[in-house]
């Protein structure tokens, strides 16, 4: 494990990579002079899935993106998702009611069945009035990740994913047809913005804001900064991809980590109760109520023990060697790299419990949880924080709330506990949860 301060070089090639996981640096290269550094390009299968849109931009047309996007995830604009969330997440779990009635009991896998959740409120967020062609798209979305997450796993052998095997000619198919019916529902929507009524589930989605921009940059098209139909595809393929496993991940530790400790379950329960009732779905008042309890603490352990996004790296840009980080030197050529997982889990900032799950530690709030106000970082920090932080915190607190009011549960017999990383921190085998109605 790293200790706390670790700073170390590690060598590929020509190429030193340097692992900083003290959260003062990390807080210095993130926040303090994050101009000096600019995140690495992914790998081409990675890139394929995710766009070439907030994640991968830089500069600014990064800065200009940003911008324009930044209001859907406003909180106040979240809110007014709320309702839509609550009904989805009742019309899915009523669907569990038939198998209960005969055996009491019903086993659910739990990652496949939050992918499926997260899915519907992205598309809404991303597509609003247009959900239903939306949804269309993300699904052949959904199929691409599937076909590159295979080919993740693989022996990479350079030049493979240009041969034209079956599965590169199906990836390259749903390629051109993701593409083409962005394109087609982006005409759709220019052609009607300003008379398309929105939608009140979601008034500022990605799209409308996204097509705003491109129209008013429409008169000088010439402009590197421009809004362009493909920025605007990109930009929807980067959201899906960001959003969905990130929060489907998020639900599904936290419904693990609440199976596993049954006493936190029930405190959470409790609360969410005494705030909630027994049925009604939670509102934007009661879930701010819940900021200060067993449950919401609860969620933070959660994000800290199963950090979905273990690690993230940057590169040095001031283009002169023997910048430093810390005691180390920084060459122009080298990459830093930040594992957040494991800064997550060091006992020097987290204490002798820090591999266990105890949202107690949060009971003073996130800056007093660690020995370093800086420790606890799950969806990043500085300018290129998360933009989707507050619609995957809204929505795994909602779901949450709603799974305890209604049920108690617990880890199936077959579950096994083999957390993997293969882009992102996942369960290997499946998360089998038993519910039981309350």
């Amino acid at each position: 494990m790293i200790g706390a301060g670790s700073t170390f070089l590690v060598w590929f090639g020509a190429t030193g990579r340097l692992t900083v996981s003290d959260p003062a640096l990390i807080r210095e290269i993130f926040v303090l002079k994050s101009e000096l550094f600019e995140k690495n390009e992914s790998p081409p299968l990675v890139r394929k899935i995710e766009g070439d849109g907030l994640l991968s931009l830089k500069g600014e047309k990064w800065a200009h993106h940003r911008k324009i996007i930044q209001p859907t995830f406003h909180t106040e604009n979240l809110k007014l998702m709320i309702p839509m969330m609550g009904k989805s997440m009742e019309e899915a779990v009523w669907k569990w009611s038939e198998e209960m009635s005969n055996a009491g009991k019903v086993e659910i896998e739990v990652s496949d069945w939050f992918e499926n959740l997260v899915e519907d409120v992205i598309t809404r967020a991303t597509f609003g009035s247009s959900y239903e062609d939306g949804k269309a798209i993300f699904q052949l979305q959904s199929q691409q990740m599937l076909h590159a997450t295979e080919a993740y796993q693989k022996v990479f052998i350079p030049g493979y994913r240009f041969l034209p095997t079956k599965k590169n000619r199906i990836s390259w198919r749903l390629e051109k047809e993701i593409r083409k019916s962005l394109v087609k529902l982006i005409d759709r929507r220019r052609k009607n913005s300003g008379c398309q009524g929105v939608s009140d589930e979601c008034p500022n989605d990605l799209l409308e804001l996204m097509i705003k921009a491109s129209l008013k940059d429409s008169a000088d098209e010439s402009s590197p900064l421009a809004i362009t139909a493909n920025d605007v595809v990109e930009e929807c393929k980067t959201i899906f991809f960001a959003g969905k496993h990130t929060t489907s991940n998020l639900l599904t530790w936290t419904t693990v980590l609440l199976a596993m400790h049954p006493q936190w379950q029930d405190q959470a329960r409790e609360e969410v109760l005494r705030v909630c009732g027994a049925r009604d779905t939670p509102s934007k008042d009661d879930l701010a109520k819940l900021k200060t309890c067993d449950y919401y603490w609860a969620g933070n352990d959660s994000e800290r023990i199963t950090e979905t996004v273990p690690t993230c790296s940057s590169n040095n840009q001031t283009g002169q060697d023997g910048y430093a980080v810390g005691w180390a030197p920084h060459s122009s050529r080298d990459r830093a790299s930040y594992p957040i997982l494991a800064v997550h889990h060091d006992p020097a900032l987290w204490c002798h419990d820090a591999h266990e799950f105890n949202p107690a530690r949060f009971a003073k709030g996130v800056a007093h949880a660690a020995k370093h106000p800086m420790a606890f970082m799950p969806f990043g920090l500085g300018a290129r924080r998360c933009i989707g932080q507050n619609l995957a915190v809204l929505q795994a607190r909602l779901a949450i709330a709603m799974l305890l009011q209604r049920f108690s549960f617990e880890l199936a017999p077959t579950y096994q506990h083999a957390p993997s990383v293969l882009m992102l921190l996942h369960p290997q085998h499946g998360a089998p949860i038993v519910f039981r109605k309350l």
